[in-house]
């Protein structure tokens, strides 16, 4: 059994029954809530809905249909059972009077939903009417508003990108140890400038050759994108419709070509000798 919070939609149509049939009560069988006093927010079931749909159909009136009755009702989940109260003894006048007004206050703002319900939850297309014809006055009309593909950031860059930083770095370290090695008869400071100038130099040149590298590609990229491809006709064939006795004309060469040829199809025919048969 299902349980659903009244709406106003439901409320009025409880009403109306009771006004046409006010000595027919509305369907209410073992376990399903009273409807003599239903308000907005209280308990239905869905078969309750459906019997009084049912009931002011058979009436006449097609004002209450199924759909517009359950619009804005939602599972209806029992208020918790109210936490047992400390004994009288402990009880001080302080204390009755909080909870006095803390129970007003409840009272009130349950009486306000009740008058006030909330709004229901609404759809995407309801809370944004025009999002579909956006989309559709916005959407790529060509290959220049999709961008350019050759821009996008893809994994392929950025392993490049990373297997670059990780070759310079093995570079530079790889020059800095080699000549604090070679160094070690020197003082610490020489082997510490060395190494350093060493690693430094080392990385200025990686730098170099990689910003002449990127330099060298972008060139080619502007060539390549200025660069028209054209298209000429070299050679054409007319065939027509011709009889079968008629010699077809391709290039130069004219006769009549036999299927069963040795030279159609590019291919001689060879002939296979008899096989002998053993006696």
């Amino acid at each position: 059994m299902v349980l659903l919070t009244i709406t106003p939609q439901i409320s009025d149509a409880i009403k109306a029954w009771k006004a046409a049939q006010p000595d027919d009560p509305l369907r209410s069988e073992d376990g399903e809530p009273n409807l003599n006093g239903a308000e907005v927010g209280k308990s239905i079931t869905h078969a309750q809905v459906i019997d009084l749909r049912n009931k002011l159909k058979t009436k006449g009136n097609m004002d209450y249909t199924l759909e517009k009755l359950l619009v804005g009702s939602r599972v209806y989940l029992p208020p918790p059972p109210p936490k047992p109260e400390p004994p009288s003894y402990l009880k001080s006048d302080e204390y009755k009077a909080l909870m006095a007004r803390l129970r007003r206050e409840e009272e009130e703002r349950a009486y306000e939903r009740m008058i006030n319900p909330p709004a229901p939850t609404e759809t995407f297309s309801q809370q944004f009417p025009s999002a579909r014809s956006f989309a559709a006055v916005n959407q790529p009309h060509s290959k220049a508003d999709l961008g350019d593909d050759s821009e996008d950031v893809t994994y392929n860059d950025v392993h490049r990108q990373l297997m670059l930083l990780l070759n310079f770095l093995v570079s530079i370290i790889g020059v800095g140890a080699t000549l604090w090695v070679l160094a070690r008869w020197w003082s610490t400071p020489a082997r510490l400038f060395l190494t350093m100038g060493g690693s430094l130099v080392v990385g200025v040149a990686e730098v170099g050759v990689y910003y002449f590298y990127i330099w060298h590609l972008t060139d080619a990229s502007k060539k390549d994108k200025k660069f028209k491809e054209q298209k000429e006709v070299v050679q054409t064939w007319v065939v027509e419709g011709q009889s079968a006795t008629e010699p077809i004309t391709v290039g130069d060469r004219k006769g009549l070509v036999d299927p069963l040829s040795e030279d159609f199809g590019g291919a001689r025919r060879r002939k296979k000798s008899p096989t002998r048969q053993k006696a």
